[in-house]
């Protein structure tokens, strides 16, 4: 059962799309799949459920509305779902410890543990933890351990084959409990300065969560908890390709594609070798925008679009090579996967 966070310090470089599409890649390929939206906004959760879901699990419909006849529809059981904000609520309020939760099978074989824009007031809890858990102190630890342990019960409950975990775009208390919960994290880079700099932060950062979780709270942590290895090894990057702008030349991406392997290299594994190859780069992925608009409005992974979505004559060809590009990159993903397994976890204990 591998984990994979998807994360970049820098938003908007399609993350949240790359997590979608790739858990229902996963499944077309007749894997058992678990999505975790770790990210405060949302998104993810908002590609895999309509506004009538998100409101009835939310507990935002309201009975006395005009023109509606008690709760808004879902078309899933979510009676008893909790949500990741509703999971950790407990330790948040200083009433207990996790909810288990109860994934949603969003289609055949792929579930979902949802997200909810109330999982940032769990921020402040994480941080304030954080260094206690250097003596020891078992409270701390269950709170940093929140998330691990929530994925862990619902990974015993479905037994998935991938656990794909999405993360916004931040370096704070949530990211860094997320993280620790991971096994190995895939990077979504754009060809710009921003996701350099990103790297620049990323890399050491990742780095000393690591250094800190394995060598200051594991050994002296008490016996019986469940917490996790905090690998978080680096499995590679994945280009996303930008929509070409006519009034920029191809030059100016060109630039930063040839700084992304010198970056990754120095800052995400600081290595003292400074190479221009491309080795830990998985695949670039190629500018869908004519897609998206209709994956949103049909509710399903671009490569699934057909006639009656809107996919008509020459889109229908690129629907096509969109179903090569994210079959290929999957493939490619558990190539890296299983070269990550047989590799010794870097700062292993």
């Amino acid at each position: 059962m591998t984990s994979v966070a998807l994360f970049n310090n820098k938003g908007g470089v399609g993350k949240t799309t790359l997590v979608y599409h790739l858990a229902h890649m996963y499944q077309r390929q007749g894997k058992r799949v678990l999505a975790v939206d770790l990210d405060p906004q949302s998104n993810l959760t908002s590609f895999f459920l309509d506004e009538d879901d998100l409101s009835f699990l939310w507990d935002e419909s309201e009975p006395t509305i005009p023109g509606h006849q008690g709760r808004l529809f879902s078309r899933f059981d979510l009676g008893g779902v909790w949500t990741i904000a509703q999971a950790v609520d407990p330790i948040v309020k200083g009433t207990g410890d996790i909810k288990a939760v109860d994934p949603i099978e969003v289609v055949e074989n792929l579930w979902l543990i949802p997200g909810d824009l109330e999982l940032s007031r769990f921020e402040d809890e994480l941080s304030a933890n954080w260094t206690r858990g250097f003596g020891g102190d078992e409270k701390a630890l269950r709170t940093t351990s929140a998330f691990h342990r929530i994925i862990q019960k619902a990974q015993r409950r479905i037994d998935p084959d991938i656990t794909l975990i999405d993360i916004g775009p931040n370096l704070g208390a949530i990211n860094r409990a997320a993280l620790l919960s991971s096994d190995t994290v895939l990077m979504p880079l754009a060809a710009d300065l921003f996701s350099l700099r990103g790297l620049r932060n990323l890399g050491p950062t990742l780095r000393e969560w690591r250094e800190k979780w394995q060598k200051t709270v594991l050994p002296w942590a008490p016996d019986g908890l469940d917490l996790p290895p905090g690998h978080m090894a680096p499995l590679g990057y994945v280009i996303m390709q930008p929509g070409m702008r006519l009034d920029r030349p191809v030059q100016a991406y060109q630039r930063w594609l040839d700084r992304i392997p010198v970056v990754y290299d120095r800052f995400v594994l600081d290595s003292s070798v400074r190479s221009r190859n491309t080795e830990h780069e998985i695949a670039t992925i190629r500018n869908y925008r004519s897609l998206m608009p209709l994956s949103h409005d049909a509710r399903k992974p671009m490569f699934d679009l057909r006639a009656g979505d809107g996919a008509l004559g020459s889109t229908q060809a690129f629907v096509q090579t969109c179903y090569r590009d994210f079959r290929d990159l999957v493939e490619k993903i558990d190539d890296r996967l299983a070269q990550s397994s047989r590799a010794p976890r870097p700062g292993s204990i």
